[in-house]
């Protein structure tokens, strides 16, 4: 029987194939078309500004914020940059959020079965029962909120350390502080 090490060992000839195939692979070629190929409901885009948005808006969201937030050099205006885009796409998933609820409130307002109208308490507790049972949906939505909400966060945070640090002052502490709790 070989022995274990021999096993491991690759040969030059295969590791010169091996850098001559990884040549032929170089992605895609038009990335400006790729670009959207995974977009489904724009929440997590890369682009800011989906077609049907409107450019002044976020324009002006830019610069309220860059007003208030007061960037200084690079790194400073690269976070509120970001904290202007999460803001954005906080706001994009909002407005999703309300559509997909007011949908599934208006398919829950009458009985599948008989066509009468279900009392709008009973709707609501149907559209809830829906999402929480199976599809999900909704579910999805609020943990995009969510995840958007820490990227805002985050990238202030940054922002008022890197602020702080310029001005001399002494870092301030996390805000918040990520917990995983492990129930037995």
């Amino acid at each position: 029987m070989e022995n274990k090490a021999d096993c491991d060992v690759i040969s030059d000839s295969k590791i010169i194939a091996n850098r001559e195939n990884s040549k032929k692979s170089t992605g895609p070629k038009n990335t400006a078309l790729t670009r959207l190929n995974a977009l489904k409901h724009g929440i997590l885009s890369k682009e800011a500004l989906l077609k049907g948005e409107d450019k002044k808006s976020i324009e002006d969201l830019g610069k309220r914020l860059r007003l208030e937030l007061a960037p200084k050099g690079e790194l400073e205006c690269i976070l509120v940059d970001r904290i202007i885009s999460s803001v954005w796409r906080l706001r994009r998933a909002i407005k999703i959020e309300s559509k997909f609820v007011q949908a599934e409130y208006d398919e829950c307002k009458y009985d599948r079965w008989s066509g009468n109208a279900n009392n709008s308490e009973k709707a609501w507790n149907l559209v809830v029962t829906r999402e929480l049972g199976g599809r999900n949906c909704w579910l999805n939505l609020l943990r995009y909120e969510t995840s958007i909400e820490k990227q805002i966060y985050k990238a202030l945070h940054e922002l008022i350390r890197i602020q702080g640090a310029r001005k001399g002052e002494k870092p301030p502490a996390p805000i918040a502080i990520d917990l995983d709790v492990v129930k037995d």
